[in-house]
Order: C-alpha cells, then sequence, then structure tokens
C-alpha cells in the first residue's frame, strides 16, 4: 500500500494489534465480582504514565466521579484521549498548577470549550504554556481510531481530514487505496492503558448497559487495556441476561465496577438529570483568579473525601430532584 504523506503530530500509543493481544490475552474472562469503591478503582488500575480514555461525550454521561479521584490522588504525567472533552479536560487540567502536570499529553479533537458556556480560563492557560504535547484529529478519527482498536487492526481507512491542517497536525497518514487507487487516511488505532465510563446500568460483573446515545464507548472498552465503570447503579445479572441485546459492554472487557448513584454530575445523564449549569458556570468564574480557582478547588474536591461529599456541598437529593424534574420535563412546584 502506498503512502503518499504523514501528519507532523506524535504518535502516543503503540497501534500494533499484536502488542496489545499480548496484554488482553492475560485478562480474567471470568464472572468474578468486581465492586469496589471509586478511589480503589482509581488507586489500583489509574498508574503514573497511563494513556486514558475518558467515555460519554461533551459533559454528558462522564465519570466525573473516577475523574475526581484522579485529581484527588494526585496522578501525574497522564495521557488522554480528548473526544469532545469539555468538563472532563476541564476537571483533569486543574491537575496542572504549580509546577504540577496531571497532564501531559493529549490526543485533542475538542477540548477547551465547554460549548456554549464558553471556554474553561484554566485549560486555555494550561495549553498555552505548551506543558502539554498534542496531536491533532476530528472526533470522527479518534472515534475511528477505537473502532480499529476493538477491531484486532493497525489502522481504519477513512476520506475525512484530507487537504486539511488538522491531517498536518495529526499522525494520519495519506495512502492509496488498493482497489481504487483514490487517496485515503490511515487512522491509526488507539488502544488506551485505562478508560473511565460511566453508565446507566451494571451488574457486578461488568456487563453494562446505556440508555441513549452511546457515542464511541462500546468501542472504547473494547479498545482500552483496562476498564473502570461507574454506574447510576447496580443490577443483578439475571435482569441482564433477560435482555441480553441491551448489553453494550460486556464484563470480559471490564475491571471494576463503581456504584456512583449522579456519578456523571454536574453533567447531563441522559434519561435521570439535567446538567447544573449554575453550578458549571461557578466553576469557569472560579478559573478566572488562580487563587480563587485553588480555594474552589479545596472546597469541592481536595478537602472532600469522595464524590458523595461533592454531591452535598453542591445541594445532594434536592439538587438532583430539581435536575432530574428538568431532564424529564417535568412540571415545576410553584
Amino acid at each position: 500500500m502506498t503512502e503518499l504523506f504523514s501528519g507532523t503530530g506524535p504518535l502516543f500509543m503503540n497501534p500494533d494489534p499484536d502488542d496489545a493481544r499480548s496484554f488482553f490475552k492475560k485478562k480474567e474472562k471470568a464472572l468474578v465480582n468486581k465492586v469496589m469503591p471509586v478511589k480503589e478503582a482509581v488507586s489500583k488500575f489509574v498508574k503514573d504514565g497511563d494513556y486514558l480514555g475518558s467515555g460519554g461525550f461533551g459533559s454528558n454521561r462522564i465519570a466525573t466521579a473516577a475523574l475526581h479521584e484522579i485529581l484527588r490522588q494526585k496522578k501525574r504525567n497522564l495521557g488522554l484521549a480528548g473526544h469532545t472533552t469539555t468538563h472532563d479536560f476541564q476537571i483533569l487540567t486543574a491537575g496542572n498548577m504549580d509546577g504540577e502536570k496531571l497532564l501531559s499529553r493529549v490526543d485533542v479533537a475538542y477540548i477547551v470549550g465547554l460549548e456554549a458556556r464558553g471556554l474553561s480560563p484554566h485549560a486555555r492557560r494550561v495549553m498555552q504554556s505548551g506543558e502539554i504535547e498534542i496531536c491533532e484529529w476530528t472526533n470522527y478519527a479518534i472515534a475511528c481510531r477505537f473502532r480499529a482498536a476493538a477491531s484486532g487492526i493497525p489502522f481504519i481507512p477513512a476520506r475525512n481530514m484530507l487537504g486539511t491542517d488538522t491531517f498536518f497536525q495529526s499522525a494520519a497518514k495519506e495512502i492509496l487505496c488498493p482497489f481504487t487507487d483514490r487517496k485515503l487516511v490511515a487512522l491509526p488505532a488507539l488502544y488506551p492503558d485505562v478508560s473511565l465510563i460511566h453508565v446507566h446500568e451494571s451488574d457486578v460483573y461488568g456487563n453494562c448497559r446505556i440508555n441513549g446515545i452511546t457515542v464511541a464507548d462500546g468501542d472504547l472498552a473494547r479498545a482500552s487495556k483496562r476498564v473502570i465503570i461507574t454506574t447510576e447503579k447496580i443490577i443483578s445479572n439475571d435482569d441482564i441476561r433477560s435482555k441480553p441485546w441491551a448489553t453494550i459492554i460486556p464484563s470480559y472487557c471490564v475491571d471494576a465496577v463503581c456504584e456512583v448513584p449522579y456519578g456523571s454530575y454536574p453533567g447531563n445523564m441522559p434519561g435521570e438529570y439535567f446538567s447544573d449549569e449554575a453550578h458549571l458556570v461557578e466553576w469557569l468564574r472560579a478559573e478566572n483568579d488562580v487563587e480563587k480557582f485553588r480555594q474552589f478547588l479545596d472546597k469541592y474536591i481536595y478537602d472532600v473525601p469522595d464524590f458523595e461529599h461533592y454531591l452535598e456541598l453542591c445541594g445532594g437529593v434536592e439538587k438532583i430532584k430539581e435536575l432530574r424534574a428538568q431532564e424529564l420535563l417535568l412540571p415545576r412546584k410553584e
């Protein structure tokens, strides 16, 4: 296959499926109980220097509780797939302060901006500092990279990014199709060391259901060497078996199951609760002043033992009830 051009960006992860397979074949496949607290899961499976995958999309269905714990445990030198990572990227860049570096490299498609809410001042400061090495892609390209890894192949051919600056800043390659002689982009497989995925339901073994749009999380789970699941609730294996077609992520991909009700807050959990726009704005405003942002992080992250206490600071169950009413379009109480 003829290679025509190559992007100039760094390739952070080895796309060789045989290298990944040597790891996957050692993973436990038996149905064993994987339930543990988020603190234990992060301590056990997220190591300094690892490359992370973050599930969900934007501020929707992200694994906030696990992201907070990574920050709280002061993990260092991590990589990240920035597949429209908005609040999750904002959380992780909070670990890049005062000379500390939680993130060191990122495959980016969409970061810094929190959609209509505006740009994250701190994430912007971190990116403009040059302390994070980046490689540019599109959202579709990163989804294809997960699909290649999940399929056990070293790359996927696509037709996006051709002739763009994004291609030039990526680590993709332009090739000729062996069947049509047309130009294609070769997108290398992406195998994260560990991924964090929030779901609606899971059994104790890690068989997971996602209600609504799954984004690329089925492929992300299959591409990742380790997977930490946070779930709104744990259901029985009998329930899982009663609707096998509803299982999006199978247990053999999963290493930890953490039951965290409201675990995507302040993001949106489709069908469960709307995003807490007031708190997201509070976070953005705090970032405008570095000292105020330190105080904000101490209050909401570092000085609380876990995500449950964070929720209580933000209004607890009563706040979730309000957000659930917004999500389900229920009439408000006068």
